[in-house]
């Protein structure tokens, strides 16, 4: 099938109507296991998409890979869902290592993640936020019903979908934060995620997190129930929070929370792992361990993570024989991941941490890669005519946004590299050195070497 303009339109137009807890049209479930858990019974399995096919377009090198050398087969380029996702993380979770999650908010931010991971040789998260997704839509379309934030993210998703396999990279497909007064977003985006199961036997999106976590734990535990029911039947994973985020993100503010909420309980991440296994293995936990939005001054953040250690002892003791070998039952997700301690990070990884988000380091990042272009050439930029070479000269090749933008991109595609460094992210899928671009539009052609 060919996604043409009025397919595309239909499909978006069919999901923006969506409430919260709407019976999902598909009704086979299907089958994931983690290593050591039992299986969910199921009756299909999920097919690897391929947008490449799809739409005709080119796909040599890296972009035909049909799997990875260090990697499960089921890995493979381009968004990874299902069994495939489960495989992906839970090899980073026996590796010690963790990938990093990245809000975008448009596609010259989602090609420098791509970019980034396919450098570092590495699977990459890209994620959207309600607020980013409208962005993405368009701040000039009616978000009543959330009807432009549920049609940015498919917008984005399809851009993901269709560059991901050309950079060669796995890439997870999620959506961050969504409180409950967002739910109508999210199910938007699931019934948009079964539209495309129909036709194509896997899910639009990877993973949603869902963040009830200002609601009491039983109805936190209750909706991500039903949310997990839902999605799992079309291979979709459930990131819950559990605890409160500190700081201000995409205009949810918990600066002054309760310095007690900042930090989960054991007890309560079981009783969140006793209540979701059961219905499909298909989750994770951002559990709280002093974790903050934004970057602060030293001393300000204190990160605990040996919460989620004691957290994994205690389940894995809670499950006698069945726990497994590893002793790490739950995987965790690190939230808040800017500005963190290098040793924070690392102690995390060995504590079954196996993402961590960032979003405040690559927000500035990406303005200082504009700010520094604007300094280095801001003589330039003053009018369209006119610079220190003669009063005659003009100035587009310079306020091209082409330019800037680009700058942008390479300062973040720079600081992801210290991410994928940290999190010990890097050569992962054995691709080794990437080539370099040929006929790539350059100097000779009025664009500025950075």
């Amino acid at each position: 099938m060919k996604i043409s303009a009025s397919i595309f339109s239909a499909f978006i137009a069919g999901t923006i109507t969506a409430s919260a807890f709407v019976a999902p049209r598909v009704q086979a479930p299907v089958a994931f296991t983690r290593s050591s858990d039992v299986t969910v019974k199921a009756s299909s399995a999920l097919s690897s998409g391929n947008m490449s096919d799809e739409l005709d377009i080119p796909c040599d090198d890296e972009c035909a890979v049909g799997s990875y050398a260090n990697l499960p087969p089921s890995v493979h380029p381009g968004v990874v869902s299902g069994q495939a996702q489960v495989d992906l993380l839970e090899h980073a979770k026996a590796n010690g290592y963790a990938i990093p999650a990245v809000n975008c908010v448009s596609s010259s931010g989602i090609n420098a993640c791509l970019e980034a991971a396919r450098q570092n040789d590495a699977p990459v998260i890209i994620q959207f936020s309600s607020g980013g997704s409208q962005f993405y839509a368009g701040k000039d379309l009616d978000n009543s019903n959330y009807s432009a934030a549920i049609a940015g993210a498919i917008s984005g998703a399809f851009h993901v979908r269709t560059m991901a396999e050309q950079y060669g990279v796995p890439v997870i497909l999620h959506t961050d934060h969504c409180s409950k007064k967002l739910l109508p977003w999210i199910d938007g985006l699931v019934a948009a995620s079964e539209r495309y199961y129909e036709k194509h036997g896997e899910p639009l999106f990877s993973s949603h997190m869902i963040d009830l976590s200002e609601e009491p734990i039983e109805e936190n535990i209750e909706i991500c129930k039903s949310y997990l029911e839902r999605m799992s039947k079309i291979g979709i994973l459930l990131e819950m929070e559990l605890g409160i985020t500190g700081g201000e993100e995409d205009g949810v503010d918990n600066t002054d929370v309760p310095l007690e909420d900042l930090y989960s309980k054991p007890e309560e991440i079981y009783q969140v792992y006793e209540a979701l296994m059961p219905i499909s293995p298909m989750f994770t936990v951002a559990a709280a361990f002093g974790n903050v939005h934004g970057v602060y001054s030293p001393g300000n953040v204190k990160l605990e993570p040996e919460i989620l250690s004691r957290a994994q002892d205690y389940i894995s003791d809670k499950l006698g024989d069945k726990a497994p070998a590893d002793r790490k039952p739950v995987m965790f997700v690190f939230h808040g991941g800017s500005g963190s301690d290098i040793s924070d990070i690392r102690k995390s990884l060995g504590y079954g941490v196996i993402k961590m988000n960032i979003d405040t380091d690559t927000q500035w990042s990406y303005w200082e890669g504009i700010k520094n272009f604007e300094t280095k050439h801001h003589d330039y930029l003053q009018t369209q005519i006119g610079n220190p070479d003669g009063a005659d000269k003009p100035n587009k090749k310079y306020y091209d946004p082409r330019e800037c933008m680009r700058a942008g991109e390479l300062q973040t595609v720079a600081r992801l590299g210290q991410s994928f460094g940290d999190l010990k992210c890097q050569g992962i899928l054995g691709l080794g050195e990437k080539k370099k671009a040929q006929n790539a539009f350059g100097p000779r052609m009025g664009g500025l070497p950075m």
